[in-house]
């Protein structure tokens, strides 16, 4: 066995590496995907379709994939849940986000909602203070301070541009932000399979009945191709953001969520003809400054990662 003071071989520095590069890969891959959820269901609102019709859509379809993936290789305890209420919690917080969202989308450019939801580490960062009893020194508390104010420069509450939807893109956030939190508090006693059905399987149950009153069917078979995809695009980025998380520090993957602003405004410009503002790139900056300075502090003050753990 070789020394604990002995490079590493050139092989092994090699593998990591490549484990590093292909979890960096993946987890941009997520945010492509996450990026053609909010393009998918914007263009299904704006084709008539509710938006909590589309909610289901989206969870539906992931609910299949996360049964068909976990089931045959876990059975019943990918639904076991060693915290039923806790993960009720967190579903229901994830969906609701997504109802809020889908709706804003309607009415608001993907450059804004997506712009708005990037403050949601921000959020995170002080709901952490009451909720998990985390310590915020003053430099954070300082940044969390400058990305809400990016919000406000995105919202401009005090100008013509201010649309209400931009209230409910904010709960949006709100209630993501809370989601990230229980995420935090499961963390070592739900497995990645429970946390996956739970959140696709509880949303599924809950918005049935509400999809179903009512229900319109696609006047277009690129409608129901969209529609399935939704889901599919919910599903797979999950899944993508899961073994990226794997193979790679969370903390080298945090920021790769901020090139989503860039494939926001591109899809917003392809398939909508809407141009990002001044404001809206204005504000994204501020707000992903705030949210890069939150991680840099963060990752200081945890100091260097531990290593991961191999994939079981």
């Amino acid at each position: 066995m070789p020394s604990v003071h002995q490079p590493p071989l050139h092989h092994e520095v090699a593998a990591r590496e490549d484990r590093l590069g292909l979890g960096v890969g993946m987890m941009a891959l997520a945010v492509l995907g996450f990026t053609c959820i909010d393009t998918s269901a914007k263009w299904l609102v704006l084709a008539g379709l509710p938006a909590i019709q589309v909610v289901f859509a989206r969870y539906a379809v992931h609910f299949l994939q996360a049964l068909v993936m976990f089931l045959p290789r876990e059975g019943g305890d990918a639904i076991r849940s060693n915290a039923p209420k806790r993960q009720a919690l967190r579903s229901l917080f994830l969906m609701g986000s997504t109802v809020c969202n889908f709706t804003a989308l309607q009415y608001l450019p993907l450059t804004v909602t997506t712009t708005i939801m990037f403050s949601g580490p921000i959020a995170v960062t002080l709901l952490a203070i009451p909720i998990l009893g985390e310590r915020v020194g003053i430099h954070r508390l300082v940044a969390v301070c400058v990305g809400f104010l990016g919000v406000l420069v995105v919202m401009q509450p005090w100008g013509a541009e201010f649309h209400p939807a931009m209230l409910l893109n904010l709960l949006a956030m709100t209630l993501a932000s809370l989601y990230f939190i229980m995420t935090r508090m499961l963390a070592g006693i739900e497995s990645n399979a429970t946390s996956q059905v739970w959140a696709s399987g509880l949303a599924t149950l809950v918005l049935l009945p509400f999809a179903w009153s009512v229900w319109v069917w696609p006047d277009s078979v690129g409608g129901y191709v969209v529609l399935c995809l939704v889901g599919i695009f919910g599903g797979t980025s999950h899944i993508f953001a899961t073994y990226a998380h794997r193979l790679a520090d969370a903390s080298i993957l945090a920021p790769m969520i901020y090139i989503q602003i860039v494939l926001a405004a591109i899809a917003s410009i392809l398939v909508f003809g809407t141009w990002p503002t001044v404001w809206t790139l204005l504000g994204g900056l501020i707000i992903i400054a705030a949210g890069v300075y939150i991680w840099h502090r963060e990752r200081e003050r945890r100091g260097p990662p531990p290593p991961s753990p191999a994939t079981r």
